[in-house]
């Protein structure tokens, strides 16, 4: 089935043929064809799949047709992200998706300033896409009008349950109309996220491409054992003996990727880190200076584990191995996208086994180990 056959309108078909989408993933025909039938969704799909079309499309379509009729722009659709840099990302698909269209749409997060944001509602717009904070901050002070909303998405709901924002997610559930279509996308379809499910929806379409366990097919697996204190070493040794063009590096600590970005400046390899003490600018300015391939290593926090879409990434360093076992699927999900292969490596010390164990266990396979000579 093509992006033709679903029902979309020319000019969304010519913005994805611009942006090169060809045909639509697995998840994206179950979940489109459903959202334009008004049906509440919820959605799961292993990162890389195009979870953010399946929503960002049909809403397009819905809210284009819609607009044709009364040329009014009014607040339509509220997409919540649980992370600045994810909001970001989604707007900036819904633009490019939309670039042919006359809806307009706004992105809203802390971090900044208001001032601008503020004037973008004003002027009117369709689509908002919000983290939760910024978002009730802006309606407490009656900057935005909920009383349209036909539209509710909430994107990597299992990150916003894991991150704390139930509450925050119910307030935004109370302000909004009953009478509105619900969408939920998430990584996992959690015990958590289930009861989320039951508070917001009344009989939504399941929709799973992947098991819970599952990571990306085509991503190969590296374990390297090594003593703590020489993990920066080993890291700055497989950069230049594999002659990596690019590399996302996780680590635990934001004091650990601020003294591990340090120690690769200091051996000339062009290093950022992006982590939740750096202003949301400087993320947002990091981030598009290593897509635009001007820096070499991006190291990060989970911060950064979801939602970013990092195109052609070869591999993904976990400097220190996630405390959770299934952030580690989260975090290695930013290279082997869209079919293509990726590396995921990780360091392991001795006292980190128990940590090991439960990612084999949750993966339901045993990872590699390739011990490094000198190391």
């Amino acid at each position: 089935m093509s992006f033709k056959k679903i029902g979309l309108k020319e000019p969304i078909l010519r913005a994805l043929q611009q942006e090169g989408y060809k045909e639509p993933t697995p998840i994206q025909k179950k979940a489109i064809s459903s959202i334009m039938k008004n049906k509440d969704v919820m959605a799961a799909a292993q990162t890389g799949t195009g979870k953010t079309a399946c929503f960002a499309l049909p809403i397009l379509e819905i809210l284009s047709n819609q607009l044709d009729k009364t040329n009014i722009h009014e607040l339509n659709a509220l997409i919540v992200t649980p992370t600045r840099e994810l909001a970001v990302q989604v707007h900036d698909s819904i633009k490019s998706y939309g670039k042919y269209l006359s809806l307009k749409s706004v992105a809203i997060y802390g971090g900044v300033s208001d001032v601008n944001q503020k004037q973008a509602i004003n002027k009117g717009i369709d689509i908002m896409v919000a983290t939760p904070g910024r978002l009730l901050d802006l309606y407490h002070q009656k900057a935005i009008n909920f009383s349209n909303v036909k539209i509710l998405v909430l994107d990597e709901a299992d990150q916003m349950l894991d991150m704390g924002f139930l509450n925050d997610i119910k307030k935004i559930d109370k302000y909004l109309p009953k009478d509105r279509q619900n969408l939920m996308f998430t990584a996992t379809f959690s015990d958590p996220f289930r009861s989320l499910v039951k508070q917001f929806s009344k009989n939504p379409i399941e929709i799973s491409v992947s098991r819970d366990n599952e990571t990306g097919k085509n991503i190969e697996h590296f374990c390297h054992p090594v003593d703590a204190s020489n993990k920066a070493k080993l890291l700055i040794h497989l950069i230049q003996q594999e002659k990596w063009n690019q590399a996302l590096v996780f680590t635990r600590t934001k004091h650990g990727a601020n003294r591990l970005t340090k120690k690769l400046i200091n051996a000339r390899i062009t290093a950022v880190a992006i982590h939740s003490d750096k202003t949301q600018n400087y993320r947002t300015n990091a981030l598009n200076k290593f897509k635009k391939n001007h820096i070499q290593i991006l190291v990060a926090t989970d911060v950064a584990a979801r939602g970013i879409d990092i195109k052609n990434m070869n591999q993904v360093v976990n400097f220190d191995l996630p405390s959770v076992a299934k952030d580690y699927i989260h975090r290695i999900g930013r290279t082997g996208r869209a079919g293509k292969s990726g590396k995921a490596i990780s360091f392991v010390c001795n006292d980190q086994q128990k940590l090991l164990r439960e990612i084999q266990q949750l993966l339901n396979q045993k990872l590699p180990m390739y011990p490094i000579e000198g190391f």
